[in-house]
Formats: structure tokens, C-alpha cells, sequence
């Protein structure tokens, strides 16, 4: 194994072991900042310069899709948050 897939070997350890010790919330932004990432990354290899209007649509779509989700999801655990206030 060559010094490059071990250290990234070693910092994707380091990822999961930093991972298992979040909370739901802090799994959720990182999620979001990986999707960021993903869509940023693809973004500049359409083009490094600025893309056409259908590009940048079809990139928007398809990330949005992935954050409605991602909203529908925290919105359940939101909900039943202020279910448990309540009941208090």
C-alpha cells in the first residue's frame, strides 16, 4: 500500500471515528455540507467558468430534491420534539 492510500485510509478512519460521536442534528449539517461540497465539485467540473442556465437548473434540481428530503426528515424529528415539549 503506497503513503497516499494510507494516510487516506488513515483521515477516512478519523471521519468515522469523529462521525459515531455526533448527534443526529450535527450528522444532518454534515450531510448538507457534504451535499455542498458534491454540488460545488460538480459545478466546476461542468466548466470552470460560469455555467449555462440549463446546467445550473439541472444541478439545482437535482440538489433540491435532496434537500427537500433531508427538510422532510428533520421536520418529523422537529415535530415530535415539540410533541415531547407538551407534554411537560
Amino acid at each position: 500500500m503506497s503513503h497516499v492510500e494510507n494516510a487516506n485510509l488513515l483521515i477516512k478512519e478519523q471521519i468515522v471515528q469523529t462521525l459515531n460521536d455526533l448527534s443526529e442534528i450535527e450528522l444532518k449539517k454534515v450531510i448538507e455540507y457534504v451535499s455542498f461540497l458534491k454540488f460545488r465539485t460538480r459545478l466546476k467540473a461542468i466548466s470552470p467558468q460560469p455555467p449555462d442556465v440549463s446546467q445550473m437548473a439541472h444541478l439545482y434540481a437535482e440538489f433540491a430534491e435532496a434537500d427537500r428530503q433531508l427538510a422532510e426528515e428533520g421536520m418529523e424529528e422537529y415535530a415530535n420534539g415539540l410533541l415531547q415539549e407538551d407534554k411537560k
